[in-house]
């Protein structure tokens, strides 16, 4: 398929180019700007390959940091995000708004997860030369805001503190700063009740708080 060509087989970092007319990159934008990731799903299901490329776009970069936070390793990484996003592809025919499109791509992305965990085992997490890969990237608010040391300490200190959670209590973590998702969304994403969504959201934070704070 053209658009899987000119898409996927880059970095998920990368910006692909190509040469547009006008009227095709007014097209794009304007999709960017103004269609949520539900029309732009619908429309690609129509045949419409702007579409996925605007939802690609869209949802590349936190996709991709949420499955290197978890698995760990760079290379697993990007074969679970080229997976991920070939199974959107192939879902285009069948897919409904039943929900939210950020909760269905998250759930394919926790199901390849299990799969990975089940193949290989828990995650050894970040080493010390990936973690260079993600230091523009520290989540926002209170825990980010505490850390008072250089960036690349503290992107070194909230990784490995992340890496101490329970898969489970991570996940959810990642999934409210990275796919900046409702305890609804997420609970939809993973399978369980809001409850259980909030309860290991909670205990993940105050993990972490407790974490950081001995290491500082």
């Amino acid at each position: 398929m053209p658009v899987l060509a000119s898409v996927l087989p880059f970095p998920p970092h990368a910006r692909p180019v190509r040469h547009r007319r006008p009227a095709e990159a007014l097209h794009l934008r304007r999709m960017r700007r103004e269609a949520s990731d539900e029309e732009l799903m619908l429309r690609y299901g129509k045949g419409d390959a702007g579409a996925f490329e605007a939802l690609y776009r869209r949802h590349r970069l936190p996709l991709y940091r949420f499955l290197l936070r978890q698995v760990g390793s760079a290379e697993s990484a990007e074969e679970l995000f080229q997976d991920l996003w070939m199974r959107v592809v192939n879902s285009r025919g069948r897919y409904e708004v039943r929900a939210k499109f950020t909760p269905w791509v998250y759930a394919i992305a926790h199901n390849r997860l299990m799969d990975f965990y089940r193949a290989n085992g828990r995650a050894s997490f970040l080493s010390h030369e990936e973690s260079e890969s993600v230091l523009e990237d520290l989540p926002a608010g209170e825990i980010a805001a505490d850390l008072r040391l250089d960036r690349k300490r503290a992107v070194e200190r909230l990784l490995a503190a992340l890496g101490e959670l329970p898969d489970a209590q991570r996940e959810a973590f990642l999934l409210q700063h990275e796919g900046e998702m409702s305890i609804e969304e997420i609970a939809a994403a993973t399978g369980v009740s809001p409850e259980t969504a909030k309860s290991r959201l909670r205990y993940a934070v105050a993990k972490l708080r407790a974490s950081l704070g001995k290491k500082s």
